[in-house]
C-alpha cells in the first residue's frame, strides 16, 4: 500500500473536544493488585515480565515515548525504546536527545505484549518508512496482541500499514482529516479490540495507563495513576501569592539542571512545553558526562555541562525531581550557586516534585508558600499549599510533580507571555486547559 504523502509540520492548536474515551470493545479483564508501594507496582501478572516495544526515531514526540516508557515501567513491563535509526541516539520533536536501548533490528525477532508507537513530525513519517518495526507492527495485529499509536502516528504510520482497517481510531486534530471519516473518533483515547489510538501528548498518561490496564488490570492501572499524581480531583490545579510581573523584553532563558536519577517525564514535559512556547530552555548535566541515567533508566542527553552552562545568567531556573536526582543536585556547588545568585538578583526559580527540598535547605523558600511531592512536603518547614498542585509565590514556583507538570509549564509559559499563549499551547499537545 503506498504510504501517504504528509507534509512534515508540527502539531498545531484545536479545542479539546469530549467524550474524553471510547471504548467499543472491552479491555482485559481487571486482575488484583497488591496495595501501591515501590517502583514497579507488584501484581501477580507483573512477574510474567510483560514485553512492550516503544520506537522511536528522529522527530518523535519526546513526552509521548518518555511517558509511555516511564508509566509501563512503573507497571512492571519490560520495555524496550528501539531506534529506528542507524544510531541509538535520537534527537526528538522539541530537541530533546534520548538514547534507546536498542536498535529496531534487534528487535525484529521478538515477540511482544504490546508495540506501542508514539507520535511527532517527522517521527511518525520515520517509524512508518522503517521496514522492520513495520513488520513487527503488522505481525502484532495479525497475532492478535496489544499494539497502538498515539498523536500522528495513527494516521501517518498506522494507515498505510492497513491496520486501521474495520476500526475507530483517533488521533491528533491536525491529522482527523487523514482518516477515513467513518472510522474517526473525536476522544481523547479509543480502544477497539487489540488496538489503542490517542489524540496528543497532552493525553499520552490516559494512553499509557489504558495500556497499564489491559496489560495488567484496573487495579494496578489505578494505582500507578495515584503515584504518578493524575488524579487531581483532590486538589486545586494552580494557586497564585503574592503576584509579581514575570514579563521580559527578550526571549526568556530557563536553565534546568539534571542528574543521575532525575525524573525523565519531568524534564522531558517541561523542557518540550517551554520549547513550545519559544522559550530558550537549556538542560545542563551536573555528571561528568552530558549524558544521565533518569530514574526509569531512560537515557538523555543534555545541551551541555553545568560548569559551561553557569557562565551564562537565566531567567528561570526550575529543579526537576526525582528522589535520587535530587541528592544529586542538592550535591552539586554550581548548583548551589547558581541558585543563591538567582535568589539574591531577585531572579525566578522553582522546584518540582522532590527538589523544593533543596531550595529550601538553600533558604530559597523563606517567608514563601510552597507545595511538594506529598513524600516531600512533609520536609518543607515553611508554609505549605497541601492541596494545590501548583503553587506561585511572587518569583517562586513549585509543583507537586508528575500529573502537575503540564499545569507547572503552562502556568510559567502563562506568567511569561499571558494566558493565551499558555492556552494555544495546550491545545497544541491536546491537554484540558482554563478558558480564563
Amino acid at each position: 500500500m503506498a504510504a501517504l504523502a504528509i507534509p512534515l509540520f508540527n502539531c498545531v492548536p484545536f479545542s479539546v473536544q469530549a467524550p474524553r474515551k471510547v471504548v467499543t470493545s472491552p479491555p482485559a479483564a481487571a486482575t488484583r493488585a497488591s496495595p501501591l508501594t515501590t517502583s514497579p507496582i507488584s501484581s501477580p501478572l507483573s512477574s510474567l515480565k510483560k514485553k512492550v516495544l516503544v520506537p522511536i526515531g528522529m522527530g518523535t514526540e519526546e513526552m509521548e515515548a518518555v511517558i509511555l516508557v516511564d508509566v509501563l515501567r512503573r507497571a512492571g513491563a519490560d520495555v524496550l525504546m528501539a531506534s529506528v535509526e542507524s544510531e541509538l541516539e535520537v534527537e526528538a520533536s522539541s530537541g530533546t536527545k534520548l538514547v534507546a536501548d536498542v536498535g529496531i533490528a534487534e528487535c525484529a525477532d521478538e515477540v511482544f505484549d504490546l508495540v506501542a508507537l508514539p507520535g511527532g513530525m517527522p517521527g511518525s513519517v520515520r517509524l512508518r518508512d522503517c521496514e522492520v518495526l513495520r513488520r513487527i507492527t503488522v505481525k502484532q495485529a495479525e497475532d492478535q496482541r496489544l499494539y497502538g499509536a498515539i498523536c500522528a502516528a495513527p494516521a501517518v504510520a498506522l494507515l498505510p500499514w492497513g491496520l486501521h482497517k474495520r476500526k475507530q481510531i483517533t488521533c491528533h486534530p491536525a491529522f482527523m482529516d487523514k482518516l477515513p471519516s467513518f472510522r474517526a473518533v473525536k476522544s481523547n483515547i479509543q480502544v477497539t479490540g487489540k488496538l489503542t489510538t490517542s489524540r496528543g501528548p497532552g493525553t499520552t498518561f490516559e494512553f499509557a495507563l489504558s495500556f497499564v490496564e489491559q496489560l495488567f488490570g484496573g487495579d494496578v492501572a489505578e494505582g500507578v495513576g495515584q503515584k504518578l499524581l493524575v488524579h487531581t480531583d483532590d486538589y486545586q490545579r494552580k494557586e497564585e501569592f503574592n503576584k509579581v510581573d514575570w514579563s521580559f523584553n527578550q526571549t526568556p532563558t530557563v536553565l534546568v539542571p539534571v542528574a543521575n536519577g532525575s525524573e525523565e517525564m519531568e524534564v522531558v514535559m517541561l523542557v518540550d512545553i517551554l520549547r513550545r512556547a519559544k522559550v530558550n530552555v537549556v538542560v545542563a548535566s551536573v555528571e561528568k558526562s552530558k549524558q544521565i541515567i533518569a530514574s526509569q533508566s531512560t537515557k538523555i542527553v543534555a545541551d551541555t555541562n553545568i560548569a559551561d552552562a553557569s557562565k551564562s545568567i537565566y531567567d528561570l531556573i526550575i529543579l526537576p525531581g526525582g528522589t535520587a536526582g535530587v541528592e544529586r543536585l542538592q550535591k552539586s556547588r554550581i548548583v548551589k550557586k547558581l541558585l543563591r545568585e538567582q535568589m539574591e538578583a531577585g531572579r525566578i526559580y522553582g522546584g518540582i516534585c522532590s527538589s523544593p527540598v533543596v531550595l529550601q535547605k538553600q533558604g530559597l523558600l523563606k517567608d514563601k508558600i510552597a507545595t511538594a511531592h506529598p513524600y516531600a512536603i512533609a520536609k518543607l518547614t515553611g508554609q505549605v499549599a497541601e492541596k494545590v498542585g501548583v503553587v506561585i509565590d511572587g518569583k517562586v514556583i513549585t509543583s507537586k510533580g508528575l500529573g502537575t507538570v503540564i499545569d507547572f509549564s503552562l502556568a510559567i509559559i502563562g506568567k511569561l507571555f499571558g494566558h493565551s499563549r499558555a492556552r494555544s499551547v495546550a491545545e497544541g499537545i491536546v491537554f484540558e486547559y482554563p478558558k480564563s
